[in-house]
């Protein structure tokens, strides 16, 4: 397998001060074998990106999308214009993998066509050559964010950092769901690496999850009213 974490501001988008700023991770997903790869939340710089494929001997059969805030699929941000997946498909015609529930407010901040976007449900699997990645449904920072897993790797986009989870207090948000999300990563058996979307917590950029349920404090609390109560806003 061809997995490649890389940090906005210091791996690519060198010298970009929202891509420094955001600490956004990418992640480069493929199969060494056949070379077809996939990006996951490909902002900032879409030329770079695809250099380090090419780099790399991978080519790009698709794009997975976390959730669509800008700093992740592209978009206006902070009175910025974020290049992201738009600008990658006008250089590879490539389908972008998004949650059923996430479609549409993609389709919204980056301006792509409907029929660029491919639309899963919950526990589906896209195949890159013969590697699967499984596409859990993780609701809670939006309506359709969504984590990958992938060789006993969780790429969990902004729904669990290695501390803290995402906000539930922007448009789509819901507390309650984010608990819910949050308890079914944590059952995930073989005990996965998450891999956050955020560089929130250096030098860390990774931590099992047996770790990170142990010392994150989303996992203080032992049942849903005591989650809410400390986490609901």
């Amino acid at each position: 397998m061809y997995f490649r974490q890389l940090l906005s501001g210091r791996d690519f988008a060198v010298g970009d001060p929202i891509a420094a700023q955001m600490v956004n991770f990418c992640y480069l997903i493929g199969d060494r074998e056949t070379g077809e790869a996939v990006i996951v939340d490909p902002a900032y710089a879409a030329d770079e990106l695809l250099g380090i494929l090419g780099a790399d001997g991978m080519r790009l059969v698709g794009m997975l999308a976390t959730h669509h805030h800008p700093d992740h699929v592209g978009g206006t941000m902070m009175g910025f214009s974020l290049a992201g997946i738009r600008d990658v498909l006008t250089r590879v015609q490539a389908p972008v993998h998004v949650n059923k529930n996430e479609a549409e407010f993609v389709r919204r901040v980056t301006e792509v066509s409907a029929s660029d976007l491919v639309e899963h449900d919950h526990d589906d699997t896209v195949d890159v050559g013969a590697i699967p990645i499984r596409l859990l449904h993780t609701p809670g920072h939006t309506p359709g964010s969504q984590c990958f897993l992938v060789d006993n790797r969780l790429v969990a986009g902004d729904t669990l950092f290695l501390d803290g989870c995402g906000r539930t207090d922007f448009p789509g948000g819901s507390p309650a769901q984010m608990y819910d999300s949050l308890q079914r990563l944590a059952a995930l058996p073989d005990d996965p690496v998450v891999y956050p979307g955020h560089f929130y917590s250096p030098p860390r950029d990774s931590a099992a999850m047996s770790d990170v349920t142990e010392t994150n404090m989303v996992y203080r609390p032992r049942t849903r009213e005591q989650w809410l109560l400390y986490f609901g806003g």
